[in-house]
């Protein structure tokens, strides 16, 4: 059994007793189903959204030199403008523009791991060109940390689990990231054959937020046939994501689902969004929450139903025994993403990513080859089968 659509949460029945359990049942069953959904009636206000809209709009049209003033292979910690075709997923260029943003943090201190680095200040655009953008931004990442905490401990509650069950991953500080991109039609790419706006992947970490700007779709996530369903924006809403950190602490209870993001078509006219990514400790260990037998038992009674099979095919981020912190393999996949910055900051850990790429292509073109082999030679086997009763009746 696979989605065929995604689902749609009210998140106003969540706040009134009498209905609230009605909607944890909703959760729990997007969760263990689908691990991608919307939610409306979120509480964030109206003016607030058009605010970011505008906003996020305001800062593509700067000039191209203002926009290299922030950009992101400046500083160490991946905050920062990436321009058109600057970032890789998949192994393929993503076709967008960006700029990412986090909650506010102090530069780390020189004893600090490594991957503190991806907590520090963030790179606004010049005030005197976009005099609104930071406090605009600064209001709405505060609002969806807010949103993304009451929407884990719903999560958690689902699971059959205490409200507070993941607070323990989450430090008293805790960094939050955004980005606002800007997704080119396919007549503006150089390319035109190219319509990756972003490869598909799973998101990290616990739970993200997408805002959707109408009109246009490209947003699709992939259920278990391998078919890509779409996420259409919906006005009102927002669309969340199961992160990877979440399937590993509740022991693939919540599934992070594959999705992807293709290039509008010619003629259309750019795609814009702003998704928020919840964050999670960087020093957090990989440790799992406690669910209750009869939460697994549902995962069980699904995996059963699906004979067996995962969600998709993408590599997942947090292996236990491979990383001995989040923040890590975070680094990492930062590294993997955004190679100029690594280029800059991190060439030791850029060369060991280019190692194990170019093993495991050396691996899967071997694979390949030995069933190319295989089939030919069973091809072989069937044509000799064919030939032999002509042969003896000669």
């Amino acid at each position: 059994m696979s989605f065929l659509s995604i689902p749609i949460l009210d998140l106003s029945l969540a706040r009134n007793p009498e209905s609230k359990p009605a909607f944890l049942d909703s959760l729990r069953n997007a969760l263990l189903d689908v691990g991608f959904l919307y939610i409306k009636s979120t509480g964030i206000e109206d003016a607030l959204i058009r605010d970011v809209i505008s906003q996020g709009k305001a800062f593509f049209d700067l000039p191209e030199e203002k926009k290299l003033e922030i950009q992101m292979k400046n500083v160490p910690s991946f905050l920062g403008y990436n321009k058109l075709g600057n970032e890789i997923t998949a192994l393929q260029t993503d076709w967008r523009e960006q700029i990412d943003l986090s909650t506010p943090h102090p530069l780390p201190t020189p004893s600090s791991p490594l991957y503190h680095n991806l907590l520090s200040p963030n790179q606004w655009p010049d005030t005197d060109y976009l005099p609104h953008f930071q406090p605009t931004y600064e209001a709405y990442i505060a609002r969806m940390s807010a949103l993304s905490t009451e929407f884990t401990s719903l999560i958690a509650e689902s699971l059959l689990l205490p409200a507070t069950a993941f607070d323990r991953f989450f430090d008293q500080n805790q960094q939050h990231k955004l980005k606002i991109i800007k997704y080119p039609d396919t007549a503006s790419l150089p390319f035109s054959d190219q319509n990756q706006g972003v490869g598909p992947h799973k998101d990290s970490m616990l739970t993200s937020y997408l805002l959707q700007v109408p009109p246009h779709k490209g947003l699709q996530a992939q259920n278990l046939n391998g078919n890509w369903i779409d996420c259409p924006p919906i006005p009102s809403t927002l669309v969340v994501a199961i992160g990877q950190g979440l399937e590993a602490l509740t022991h693939g209870v919540c599934k992070s689902t594959t999705h992807r993001v293709l290039s509008p078509q010619a003629g259309l006219g750019p795609r814009f969004s702003v998704p928020f990514f919840q964050g999670v400790s960087y020093d957090a260990t990989f440790e799992s929450v406690d669910v209750p037998a009869d939460t697994l038992a549902m995962r069980d009674e699904r995996l059963r139903e699906r004979g067996g099979k995962g969600m998709d095919d993408v590599e997942f981020t947090f292996t236990k025994g491979r990383w001995g912190h989040l923040g890590e393999a975070t680094l990492v996949n930062r590294v993997k993403s955004h190679v100029d910055v690594g280029e800059r900051w991190y060439p030791e850990i850029l060369a060991k990513v280019r190692a194990e790429q170019a093993a495991a292509k050396e691996t899967s073109e071997t694979l390949a080859e030995q069933k190319a082999t295989k089939e030919a030679g069973k091809e072989s086997n069937v044509g000799a089968k064919e030939l032999a009763p002509a042969i003896r009746a000669r």
